[in-house]
Protein backbone atom coordinates (compact mmCIF):
# COMPACT_ATOMS: atom_id res chain seq x y z
CA UNK A 1 0.00 0.00 0.00
CA UNK A 2 1.25 3.11 -1.48
CA UNK A 3 1.36 6.84 0.58
CA UNK A 4 0.18 10.01 -1.47
CA UNK A 5 0.42 13.26 -0.34
CA UNK A 6 -2.36 15.63 -1.32
CA UNK A 7 -1.99 19.33 -0.94
CA UNK A 8 -5.66 21.65 -1.60
CA UNK A 9 -5.37 25.31 -1.83
CA UNK A 10 -7.90 27.46 -0.55
CA UNK A 11 -9.60 28.48 -3.57
CA UNK A 12 -10.13 24.56 -3.73
CA UNK A 13 -11.71 24.43 -0.07
CA UNK A 14 -13.16 28.02 -0.38
CA UNK A 15 -16.70 26.91 0.98
CA UNK A 16 -18.74 23.83 1.71
CA UNK A 17 -19.52 22.74 -1.87
CA UNK A 18 -15.44 22.96 -2.39
CA UNK A 19 -15.34 21.09 0.75
CA UNK A 20 -17.17 17.85 -0.52
CA UNK A 21 -15.53 18.21 -4.01
CA UNK A 22 -12.28 17.78 -2.41
CA UNK A 23 -13.40 15.17 0.21
CA UNK A 24 -15.01 13.08 -3.02
CA UNK A 25 -11.05 13.50 -4.23
CA UNK A 26 -9.23 12.07 -1.34
CA UNK A 27 -12.50 9.51 -0.83
CA UNK A 28 -11.56 8.06 -4.11
CA UNK A 29 -7.91 8.16 -3.75
CA UNK A 30 -7.72 6.34 -0.62
CA UNK A 31 -11.15 3.88 -1.74
CA UNK A 32 -8.54 3.17 -4.01
CA UNK A 33 -6.20 1.04 -1.59
CA UNK A 34 -3.86 4.43 -0.86
CA UNK A 35 -2.74 5.52 2.72
CA UNK A 36 -3.65 9.35 2.59
CA UNK A 37 -2.37 12.43 3.97
CA UNK A 38 -3.93 15.41 3.22
CA UNK A 39 -2.89 19.24 3.59
CA UNK A 40 -4.95 22.10 3.68
CA UNK A 41 -4.99 25.77 3.35
CA UNK A 42 -7.20 28.59 4.74
CA UNK A 43 -10.39 29.12 2.86
CA UNK A 44 -11.01 31.62 0.01
CA UNK A 45 -9.69 34.99 1.27
CA UNK A 46 -9.65 33.69 5.27
CA UNK A 47 -6.21 34.31 5.71
CA UNK A 48 -6.92 38.26 4.37
CA UNK A 49 -9.89 38.40 6.25
CA UNK A 50 -7.87 37.87 9.61
CA UNK A 51 -5.18 39.91 8.40
CA UNK A 52 -7.90 42.84 8.30
CA UNK A 53 -8.92 41.67 11.67
CA UNK A 54 -5.92 42.44 13.07
CA UNK A 55 -5.29 45.82 11.59
CA UNK A 56 -8.46 46.68 13.11
CA UNK A 57 -7.70 46.26 16.38
CA UNK A 58 -3.44 47.11 16.19
CA UNK A 59 -1.87 47.60 12.89
CA UNK A 60 1.45 46.88 14.97
CA UNK A 61 0.83 43.49 16.01
CA UNK A 62 3.41 41.45 17.09
CA UNK A 63 4.57 38.99 14.16
CA UNK A 64 4.58 36.40 17.27
CA UNK A 65 0.51 37.07 18.11
CA UNK A 66 -0.61 37.58 14.15
CA UNK A 67 0.93 33.84 13.95
CA UNK A 68 -1.58 32.46 16.47
CA UNK A 69 -4.18 34.73 14.65
CA UNK A 70 -3.40 33.18 11.14
CA UNK A 71 -2.56 29.56 12.01
CA UNK A 72 -6.52 29.15 12.91
CA UNK A 73 -7.71 29.40 9.18
CA UNK A 74 -5.96 26.19 8.46
CA UNK A 75 -7.20 24.55 11.74
CA UNK A 76 -11.08 25.47 10.33
CA UNK A 77 -10.08 23.70 6.51
CA UNK A 78 -8.76 20.46 8.21
CA UNK A 79 -11.74 20.17 10.52
CA UNK A 80 -14.82 20.80 7.95
CA UNK A 81 -12.57 18.50 5.64
CA UNK A 82 -12.92 15.56 8.25
CA UNK A 83 -16.12 16.11 8.75
CA UNK A 84 -17.31 15.81 5.13
CA UNK A 85 -15.05 12.24 5.25
CA UNK A 86 -16.98 11.25 8.39
CA UNK A 87 -20.71 12.23 6.49
CA UNK A 88 -19.07 9.86 3.49
CA UNK A 89 -18.48 6.81 6.46
CA UNK A 90 -14.70 7.40 6.02
CA UNK A 91 -12.38 7.24 9.22
CA UNK A 92 -10.34 10.49 9.61
CA UNK A 93 -7.94 12.65 11.77
CA UNK A 94 -7.45 16.08 11.76
CA UNK A 95 -4.34 17.33 13.26
CA UNK A 96 -2.74 20.74 13.53
CA UNK A 97 0.96 21.25 13.60
CA UNK A 98 1.79 20.88 17.17
CA UNK A 99 -0.40 17.89 17.33
CA UNK A 100 1.80 16.64 14.40
CA UNK A 101 5.18 17.61 15.31
CA UNK A 102 6.40 20.32 12.73
CA UNK A 103 8.91 21.96 14.26
CA UNK A 104 10.51 25.07 12.72
CA UNK A 105 12.45 28.12 13.23
CA UNK A 106 11.49 30.68 15.59
CA UNK A 107 10.94 33.24 12.46
CA UNK A 108 7.28 34.60 13.12
CA UNK A 109 5.90 35.09 9.48
CA UNK A 110 8.64 33.20 7.53
CA UNK A 111 9.68 30.15 9.62
CA UNK A 112 11.10 27.07 8.05
CA UNK A 113 10.40 23.13 8.85
CA UNK A 114 13.48 21.94 10.56
CA UNK A 115 12.23 18.53 11.15
CA UNK A 116 9.05 16.04 11.42
CA UNK A 117 8.25 13.58 14.19
CA UNK A 118 6.86 10.60 13.07
CA UNK A 119 4.88 8.78 15.36
CA UNK A 120 1.46 10.70 15.69
CA UNK A 121 0.75 10.53 12.13
CA UNK A 122 2.38 7.07 11.47
CA UNK A 123 0.62 5.46 14.40
CA UNK A 124 -3.01 7.47 12.65
CA UNK A 125 -2.13 5.87 9.18
CA UNK A 126 -1.51 2.29 10.91
CA UNK A 127 -5.32 2.74 11.70
CA UNK A 128 -6.09 2.94 8.16
CA UNK A 129 -7.11 6.88 8.93
CA UNK A 130 -7.08 9.30 6.29
CA UNK A 131 -4.72 12.07 7.93
CA UNK A 132 -5.16 15.46 7.54
CA UNK A 133 -3.17 18.19 8.90
CA UNK A 134 -3.25 22.30 8.82
CA UNK A 135 -0.51 23.52 6.24
CA UNK A 136 0.98 26.50 6.39
CA UNK A 137 2.80 26.25 10.23
CA UNK A 138 5.00 24.68 12.71
CA UNK A 139 5.70 25.26 16.09
CA UNK A 140 9.07 26.50 17.48
CA UNK A 141 11.53 25.51 20.01
CA UNK A 142 9.75 27.33 22.62
CA UNK A 143 6.12 25.42 21.24
CA UNK A 144 4.76 28.33 20.24
CA UNK A 145 3.03 28.83 16.63
CA UNK A 146 5.00 29.51 13.64
CA UNK A 147 3.84 30.34 9.90
CA UNK A 148 5.89 29.28 6.91
CA UNK A 149 5.22 32.56 4.85
CA UNK A 150 2.37 32.74 1.76
CA UNK A 151 2.36 30.03 0.38
CA UNK A 152 3.69 27.76 2.99
CA UNK A 153 1.26 24.80 2.83
CA UNK A 154 2.99 23.75 -0.73
CA UNK A 155 6.18 23.67 1.54
CA UNK A 156 4.16 21.97 4.55
CA UNK A 157 3.04 18.82 2.09
CA UNK A 158 6.20 18.42 0.12
CA UNK A 159 7.86 17.70 3.38
CA UNK A 160 5.86 15.62 4.93
CA UNK A 161 5.88 13.66 1.51
CA UNK A 162 10.13 13.58 1.88
CA UNK A 163 9.27 12.73 5.91
CA UNK A 164 7.05 9.74 4.81
CA UNK A 165 8.85 8.60 1.70
CA UNK A 166 5.83 9.13 -0.23
CA UNK A 167 4.98 7.83 -3.42
CA UNK A 168 3.19 10.83 -4.68
CA UNK A 169 2.65 14.37 -3.95
CA UNK A 170 -0.55 16.09 -5.74
CA UNK A 171 -0.83 19.98 -4.82
CA UNK A 172 -4.61 20.34 -5.81
CA UNK A 173 -5.13 24.10 -7.17
CA UNK A 174 -7.61 26.05 -9.30
CA UNK A 175 -5.95 25.56 -12.48
CA UNK A 176 -4.52 22.66 -14.34
CA UNK A 177 -1.10 22.28 -14.40
CA UNK A 178 1.96 24.83 -14.98
CA UNK A 179 1.34 27.10 -17.91
CA UNK A 180 4.07 28.65 -20.14
CA UNK A 181 2.77 32.24 -18.49
CA UNK A 182 -0.40 32.67 -16.07
CA UNK A 183 -3.35 32.06 -18.64
CA UNK A 184 -5.40 34.73 -17.21
CA UNK A 185 -2.97 37.55 -18.46
CA UNK A 186 -1.95 35.31 -21.57
CA UNK A 187 -5.29 33.26 -22.90
CA UNK A 188 -2.95 31.22 -25.43
CA UNK A 189 -0.50 29.84 -22.17
CA UNK A 190 0.31 26.40 -23.18
CA UNK A 191 0.28 23.82 -20.16
CA UNK A 192 3.14 22.07 -19.51
CA UNK A 193 3.12 17.96 -19.34
CA UNK A 194 6.20 18.28 -17.14
CA UNK A 195 8.59 21.00 -16.18
CA UNK A 196 12.50 20.10 -14.37
CA UNK A 197 12.98 21.14 -10.66
CA UNK A 198 15.40 23.69 -11.46
CA UNK A 199 12.91 25.36 -14.16
CA UNK A 200 9.91 24.93 -11.55
CA UNK A 201 12.23 26.37 -8.76
CA UNK A 202 13.14 30.13 -10.47
CA UNK A 203 9.45 30.30 -12.07
CA UNK A 204 8.31 30.32 -8.46
CA UNK A 205 11.14 32.42 -7.54
CA UNK A 206 10.04 34.75 -9.83
CA UNK A 207 6.69 35.35 -9.24
CA UNK A 208 4.67 32.25 -10.92
CA UNK A 209 2.01 31.53 -8.02
CA UNK A 210 1.38 27.86 -9.06
CA UNK A 211 4.28 26.52 -6.02
CA UNK A 212 5.55 28.26 -3.20
CA UNK A 213 9.77 28.29 -3.84
CA UNK A 214 10.85 26.79 -0.82
CA UNK A 215 8.45 23.76 -1.89
CA UNK A 216 9.92 22.69 -4.72
CA UNK A 217 13.49 23.53 -3.09
CA UNK A 218 12.71 20.46 -0.69
CA UNK A 219 10.96 18.50 -3.80
CA UNK A 220 14.36 18.36 -5.42
CA UNK A 221 16.68 18.03 -2.45
CA UNK A 222 14.62 15.02 -1.65
CA UNK A 223 13.48 13.53 -5.20
CA UNK A 224 10.09 13.99 -4.36
CA UNK A 225 7.37 13.01 -6.85
CA UNK A 226 5.52 16.10 -7.88
CA UNK A 227 2.34 16.72 -9.64
CA UNK A 228 0.27 20.31 -9.89
CA UNK A 229 -3.36 19.46 -10.93
CA UNK A 230 -6.72 20.46 -10.36
CA UNK A 231 -9.24 20.07 -8.09
CA UNK A 232 -11.82 21.12 -10.66
CA UNK A 233 -11.40 18.88 -13.32
CA UNK A 234 -10.20 15.65 -13.61
CA UNK A 235 -7.52 15.83 -15.92
CA UNK A 236 -3.95 15.28 -15.84
CA UNK A 237 -1.31 17.82 -14.81
CA UNK A 238 1.98 18.87 -14.76
CA UNK A 239 4.67 16.49 -13.46
CA UNK A 240 7.57 18.30 -12.10
CA UNK A 241 10.63 15.62 -12.17
CA UNK A 242 14.53 15.89 -12.40
CA UNK A 243 14.53 15.94 -16.06
CA UNK A 244 11.89 16.72 -18.49
CA UNK A 245 11.38 17.20 -22.40
CA UNK A 246 12.54 20.73 -23.91
CA UNK A 247 10.46 22.67 -25.92
CA UNK A 248 11.33 23.81 -29.15
CA UNK A 249 11.34 27.09 -27.10
CA UNK A 250 14.31 26.36 -25.14
CA UNK A 251 12.44 27.94 -22.52
CA UNK A 252 10.07 27.05 -19.94
CA UNK A 253 8.01 29.92 -19.59
CA UNK A 254 7.19 33.66 -18.53
CA UNK A 255 6.57 34.80 -14.95
CA UNK A 256 5.98 38.02 -13.36
CA UNK A 257 6.40 39.62 -9.94
CA UNK A 258 4.97 43.09 -8.97
CA UNK A 259 5.58 42.35 -4.98
CA UNK A 260 9.02 43.62 -5.12
CA UNK A 261 10.60 47.19 -4.41
CA UNK A 262 13.77 48.40 -5.45
CA UNK A 263 16.34 50.35 -2.82
CA UNK A 264 19.22 52.26 -3.86
CA UNK A 265 22.01 53.14 -2.26
CA UNK A 266 23.77 56.94 -3.72
CA UNK A 267 27.19 57.52 -2.54
CA UNK A 268 28.94 54.65 -0.90
CA UNK A 269 32.31 54.42 0.20
CA UNK A 270 34.31 52.58 -3.01
CA UNK A 271 36.35 50.24 0.17
CA UNK A 272 36.52 46.51 0.39
CA UNK A 273 33.87 45.07 2.60
CA UNK A 274 31.17 47.53 1.95
CA UNK A 275 28.82 45.41 0.06
CA UNK A 276 28.98 43.14 3.04
CA UNK A 277 28.45 45.73 5.26
CA UNK A 278 24.80 46.79 3.54
CA UNK A 279 23.76 43.05 3.38
CA UNK A 280 25.00 42.36 6.70
CA UNK A 281 22.26 44.57 8.05
CA UNK A 282 19.39 43.41 6.25
CA UNK A 283 20.48 39.49 7.23
CA UNK A 284 20.18 39.90 10.55
CA UNK A 285 16.45 41.46 9.72
CA UNK A 286 15.79 38.17 8.08
CA UNK A 287 14.72 40.64 4.97
CA UNK A 288 15.66 38.64 1.58
CA UNK A 289 17.04 40.45 -1.31
CA UNK A 290 17.08 39.32 -5.23
CA UNK A 291 18.12 41.29 -7.65
CA UNK A 292 21.57 43.33 -7.17
CA UNK A 293 23.47 45.75 -9.38
CA UNK A 294 26.71 47.47 -8.00
CA UNK A 295 27.98 50.45 -10.30
CA UNK A 296 31.60 51.19 -11.77
CA UNK A 297 33.12 53.05 -8.94
CA UNK A 298 34.04 56.98 -9.32
CA UNK A 299 35.54 59.36 -7.23
CA UNK A 300 36.02 56.92 -4.77
CA UNK A 301 32.15 56.14 -4.56
CA UNK A 302 29.98 53.52 -5.98
CA UNK A 303 25.92 52.64 -5.75
CA UNK A 304 24.55 49.54 -5.10
CA UNK A 305 20.84 48.81 -6.11
CA UNK A 306 18.61 45.59 -5.11
CA UNK A 307 15.31 44.68 -4.79
CA UNK A 308 13.36 43.56 -2.38
CA UNK A 309 9.52 42.45 -1.12
CA UNK A 310 7.15 45.17 -0.95
CA UNK A 311 6.26 44.34 2.51
CA UNK A 312 10.12 44.57 3.69
CA UNK A 313 10.57 48.28 2.43
CA UNK A 314 9.80 50.35 5.73
CA UNK A 315 12.16 47.63 7.95
CA UNK A 316 15.26 48.00 4.94
CA UNK A 317 14.72 51.99 4.96
CA UNK A 318 14.53 52.30 8.79
CA UNK A 319 17.66 49.37 9.02
CA UNK A 320 19.56 51.17 6.62
CA UNK A 321 19.30 54.48 7.58
CA UNK A 322 20.15 54.05 11.40
CA UNK A 323 23.46 52.55 10.13
CA UNK A 324 23.84 55.44 7.51
CA UNK A 325 27.40 56.81 9.48
CA UNK A 326 28.79 52.77 9.72
CA UNK A 327 27.76 52.28 6.10
CA UNK A 328 28.69 55.80 4.85
CA UNK A 329 26.37 56.62 2.11
CA UNK A 330 24.95 59.62 0.88
CA UNK A 331 21.36 58.84 0.58
CA UNK A 332 18.99 56.57 0.45
CA UNK A 333 16.17 56.17 -3.00
CA UNK A 334 13.64 53.76 -3.00
CA UNK A 335 11.04 52.67 -5.54
CA UNK A 336 7.84 50.72 -5.22
CA UNK A 337 6.48 51.23 -8.88
CA UNK A 338 8.67 48.47 -10.44
CA UNK A 339 7.91 45.10 -11.17
CA UNK A 340 10.12 42.15 -12.89
CA UNK A 341 9.54 39.81 -15.36
CA UNK A 342 12.12 36.88 -16.34
CA UNK A 343 12.62 33.95 -18.82
CA UNK A 344 13.13 30.03 -17.46
CA UNK A 345 14.15 27.61 -19.39
CA UNK A 346 16.95 24.65 -19.11
CA UNK A 347 17.92 25.80 -22.94
CA UNK A 348 19.05 29.04 -22.19
CA UNK A 349 22.21 27.02 -20.87
CA UNK A 350 22.84 25.79 -24.09
CA UNK A 351 21.54 28.04 -26.87
CA UNK A 352 23.09 31.61 -27.70
CA UNK A 353 20.41 34.05 -28.53
CA UNK A 354 17.59 33.86 -26.70
CA UNK A 355 18.41 36.88 -24.16
CA UNK A 356 18.46 38.51 -27.05
CA UNK A 357 15.10 37.87 -28.47
CA UNK A 358 13.54 38.37 -25.01
CA UNK A 359 15.30 42.14 -25.48
CA UNK A 360 13.74 42.39 -29.02
CA UNK A 361 10.38 41.74 -27.54
CA UNK A 362 10.80 44.33 -25.32
CA UNK A 363 12.63 47.00 -28.06
CA UNK A 364 9.45 46.37 -30.07
CA UNK A 365 6.53 47.01 -27.64
CA UNK A 366 8.41 50.41 -26.57
CA UNK A 367 9.51 49.17 -23.26
CA UNK A 368 12.45 50.67 -21.19
CA UNK A 369 14.89 48.12 -18.96
CA UNK A 370 15.95 49.36 -15.70
CA UNK A 371 17.96 46.16 -14.59
CA UNK A 372 19.21 42.93 -15.82
CA UNK A 373 19.84 40.14 -13.82
CA UNK A 374 20.29 36.61 -15.29
CA UNK A 375 21.57 32.98 -13.77
CA UNK A 376 22.08 29.75 -16.19
CA UNK A 377 18.74 29.06 -16.63
CA UNK A 378 16.71 32.31 -16.10
CA UNK A 379 17.16 36.24 -17.40
CA UNK A 380 15.17 38.76 -15.44
CA UNK A 381 14.67 42.28 -16.19
CA UNK A 382 13.13 45.15 -13.98
CA UNK A 383 10.46 47.58 -15.26
CA UNK A 384 8.04 50.06 -14.33
CA UNK A 385 4.77 48.43 -13.12
CA UNK A 386 2.91 49.49 -15.35
CA UNK A 387 4.56 48.08 -18.19
CA UNK A 388 4.88 44.26 -16.50
CA UNK A 389 1.86 43.15 -18.17
CA UNK A 390 2.36 44.29 -21.64
CA UNK A 391 5.79 42.38 -21.46
CA UNK A 392 4.89 39.22 -20.33
CA UNK A 393 2.34 39.27 -23.54
CA UNK A 394 5.14 40.33 -25.81
CA UNK A 395 7.94 37.86 -24.25
CA UNK A 396 5.42 35.12 -24.41
CA UNK A 397 4.41 35.82 -27.93
CA UNK A 398 8.00 36.07 -29.12
CA UNK A 399 8.96 32.54 -28.23
CA UNK A 400 5.62 31.10 -28.21
CA UNK A 401 3.77 32.40 -31.02
CA UNK A 402 6.55 31.61 -33.35
CA UNK A 403 7.06 27.71 -33.11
Amino acid sequence: MSLIVQKFGGSSVRDAVRIKNVARIIAETYLQGHDVMVVLSAQGDTTDDLIAKAEEINVHASKREMDMLLATGEQISVALCAMALEAMGLPCVSLAAWQVGIHSTSVHGDARIKKIDPDRIQAELDSHRIVLVTGFQGTNRRGDVTTLGRGGSDTSAVALAAAFHAELCQIYTDVDGVYTADPRLVPDARKLQEITYDEMLELASQGAQVLHNRSVELAKKFRVNLEVLSSLEHKPGTKVKEVAKVEKTNIAGVAKDTSIARVALIGLQHNPGVAFKVFDVLSRKNINVDVILQSIGRENTKDISFTIHKKDLREAEDALNAQKDTLCFDHLETDEHIGKVSIVGAGLMSNSGVAARMFEALYEAGINIQMINTSEIRVSVLLDEEDVNRAVRAIHAKFFDEM
